[in-house]
C-alpha cells in the first residue's frame, strides 16, 4: 500500500484491491442469507473507513510508523469501556503507559505529531471497532464465506461511490490503466492474498477466537510491517524507534493478556 500510495489515491487503492477480491469471492453470495448480508454490510462500511484513513496516512508517513500506530487498535476496546465510566484494570493502565511511552519514543525520533499520525490513529479506532464487531457478528452468521464476500464487495462499492462523488467528471481512464499495468503485481498481491485470502481467514478465525485473543495475534503485525519495510522499501529505524515499537507491542499484548488460573492437579 505504501508503494501504491505514490501512484494512486487512497480511494483508488481501496477500490482496485477490493474489487478484485470481490470478483473472486462473488460466487459465495449465492450461499448467503439476510443475516450474512446485514453483518457483511456493517463490517464493510467500517473496513472502508479504516482503510481510507490508513492509506491516506501512508502518503504522509513511513510504512513502519504507520503500522505501529495502526496497531494501537487493540487498545480501543478496553479504552471504550473506560470512556463509558468503567474503571480500568491494572493491566489497562500499564498497557496505556507502555503505549504512550512507545509513541513518545517514535515521535521524538521521527518528528512531532503530524496529520498523518492523526489519520493513522483514526484508522486504528475503526480497526478496533471492526475487530470487536467481527467477534460478535461472525457468531451469528449463516455462511462465513458469504459474509466475507459481502463485506469485501461493500468496501469496493463504497470506494466506487466515493470516486464518482469526488473525482472530476472526466476521469483519466487511460492514465489509470497505465498505472494499473505498471503496478500489476502489487495490486494482485493486495487483491488476492492481502484481501480475499486474509479477510476470509480472519473472518473464520474470529468465529473461533475472542477479540482479545485475536488482538494479541494482530499485535505482531507492526513488527512484520517494519521488517517488510526494511527489505521492500529500504526504510530504516533507529534504536529509539525500535525501542518505541517494542514498547507499543508490549502495551498491546499487556492490554489483552488475561492469564487463566491453572487447575490443581488431581
Amino acid at each position: 500500500m505504501k508503494d501504491l500510495s505514490e501512484h494512486f489515491s487512497a480511494v483508488w487503492i481501496a477500490f482496485l484491491r477490493f474489487a478484485l477480491a470481490g470478483v473472486l469471492l462473488a460466487p459465495f453470495l449465492l450461499r448467503g442469507k439476510r443475516v450474512d448480508f446485514t453483518a457483511g454490510g456493517i463490517l464493510g462500511l467500517l473496513l472502508f473507513a479504516a482503510f481510507m484513513f490508513q492509506v491516506e496516512a501512508l502518503g504522509q508517513m513511513s510504512a513502519s510508523r504507520n503500522a505501529f500506530i495502526t496497531g494501537l487498535n487493540v487498545l480501543i476496546v478496553p479504552l471504550l469501556g473506560v470512556m463509558a465510566g468503567r474503571m480500568p484494570e491494572n493491566r489497562i493502565i500499564i498497557a496505556v503507559l507502555l503505549s504512550m511511552a512507545g509513541l513518545f519514543a517514535m515521535c521524538w525520533d521521527g518528528g512531532s505529531w503530524s496529520a498523518g499520525d492523526t489519520l493513522a490513529l483514526a484508522g486504528a479506532l475503526c480497526f478496533g471497532v471492526y475487530v470487536k464487531l467481527m467477534e460478535v457478528l461472525t457468531r451469528r452468521a449463516n455462511d462465513m464465506m458469504a459474509l466475507t464476500a459481502v463485506q469485501i464487495i461493500t468496501v469496493a462499492l463504497c470506494a466506487a461511490a466515493w470516486i464518482v462523488m469526488t473525482e472530476p467528471q472526466a476521469i483519466d481512464w487511460a492514465g489509470v490503466g497505465d498505472r494499473i499495468r505498471g503496478n500489476f503485481y502489487n495490486l494482485v498481491y493486495l487483491g488476492v492474498f492481502a484481501t480475499a485470502a486474509i479477510i476470509s481467514l480472519q473472518t473464520w478465525g474470529q468465529r473461533h477466537a475472542s477479540a482479545n485473543e485475536a488482538a494479541i495475534v494482530y499485535a505482531f503485525e507492526p513488527g512484520c510491517a517494519a521488517i517488510a519495510a526494511y527489505f521492500w522499501l529500504s526504510e530504516t529505524m533507529t534504536l529509539r524507534s525500535l525501542a518505541g515499537g517494542l514498547l507499543l507491542i508490549a502495551g498491546m499484548i499487556v492490554s489483552q493478556w488475561r492469564p487463566t488460573a491453572r487447575t490443581a492437579p488431581a
